[in-house]
């Protein structure tokens, strides 16, 4: 593959100089292109601009018209302008700092008789590399600016669809669970009316994550009070009379994954449940729902101030409720007890505030 010989613009406006440089540059690989002052070396510069050809500029500082500083100062005001190596017969080390500082990649001194024309190919060869390191270095932080702009297009992208998924999926639950209520509400038996209205509770409990993620600012957690409060008023709502009018929730804004949140509101959601139907069998009473954190741990407690041990056993139970507690426990990977000391009823699940075991954690990143 042949490369292309890179063309060089003298501006100096003494033309045996010129000459020389034409002579010596091009032995050594260069095309030389000549501007006799600094007025005419702008022209041909801004012409390459359009037509190309330009690749590097020698600038001369002594000149009629416009001298090399001025020049340059010029040359650096175009866009996309070649490098350019200041010359000059000036000995004063000041005119070099000035020249470097305004954008020059070098500076020599030049002779009468052309020994600095090595010099001048060396520096030339310089600025050229340092010119295509440049631009090798422009265009890789264009490249990563439009891939951090690509890849932040698609998390925003991919953002709006988790979001429109969970506002679907959420309205598709809540949907299920008023079919659910409203065919409880017609149920001739109580038996049936309360299988209804029992996964009615655990269908909204599901449904309102989703909701939440679907409001939420971040996608990957849910604020825990935030839910519970939302669940419970759920719960207020669909009871039927005043049953649960003294239904409290205390909890504090403790952030978990989505996947680990549907597992308490489903506990939650069983165990109120199961205080509102048994706890009061002369009607309605106290149930308080807390969330509190110990360190690395979170300490669920649902709680009533009902008959306790003395409840006595329904025999149309099932047993589905503790069976899905227990299930939702082992999710959480959590500790279920019974405290002893209270007068009622009060169940205690601890567990950690993130999965310690790397297939919750990696089942909970997924979802």
């Amino acid at each position: 593959m042949n490369q292309r010989t890179p063309t060089l613009l003298y501006i100096d406006d003494d033309a045996a100089l010129a000459r020389l440089v034409d002579r010596g540059l091009t032995r050594r690989g260069y095309k030389v292109v000549h501007a006799a002052s600094g007025e005419e070396g702008l022209e041909q510069i801004r012409r390459a601009q359009i037509e190309g050809g330009i690749d590097v500029v020698a600038l001369d500082q002594y000149m009629p018209g416009l001298d090399g500083l001025e020049t340059l100062e010029q040359i650096m005001a175009i866009a996309g302008a070649p490098p350019v190596v200041f010359v000059t017969a000036s000995q004063d080390s000041s005119i070099a700092v000035t020249a470097l500082k305004a954008g020059a990649s070098d500076y020599l001194v030049k002779d009468v008789r052309g020994d600095f024309i090595p010099l001048l190919h060396v520096a030339a060869d310089g600025a050229l590399r340092q010119a295509e390191l440049q631009k090798a270095r422009e265009e890789a932080e264009a490249e990563i600016h439009a891939s951090r702009d690509r890849y932040a297009a698609l998390a925003a992208e991919r953002e709006l669809l988790l979001r429109e998924v969970n506002h679907r999926v959420g309205n598709s639950l809540q949907i299920i669970a008023s079919l659910l209520h409203l065919q409880a509400s017609s149920a001739g038996q109580d038996e049936v009316k309360a299988a209804l209205t029992n996964a009615m509770g655990r269908v909204a409990a599901v449904a309102q994550v989703h909701r939440r993620l679907y409001t939420s600012q971040d996608l990957k957690s849910v604020v825990l009070n935030q839910y519970l409060d939302s669940l419970l008023e759920d719960l207020r709502r669909s009871a039927e009379g005043n049953r649960m009018s003294r239904l409290t929730v205390k909890a504090e804004a403790i952030e978990i994954d989505p996947d680990r949140a549907v597992a308490v509101g489903i506990i939650v959601n069983e165990l109120v449940m199961n205080a509102v139907k048994y706890a009061y069998p002369d009607g309605a009473g106290p149930i308080h729902v807390e969330l509190t954190s110990q360190g690395d741990d979170l300490l669920l407690s649902i709680a009533d101030d009902g008959v306790g041990d003395k409840v006595k056993a329904d025999p149309r139970s099932t047993g589905m409720g503790q069976r899905i507690v227990a299930a939702m426990a082992t999710k959480l990977d959590a500790t279920v007890e019974r405290d002893p000391a209270h007068s009622g009823t009060r169940i205690l699940l601890k567990f950690r505030r993130v999965p310690t075991t790397p297939d919750r954690a990696s089942s909970a990143a997924a979802s």
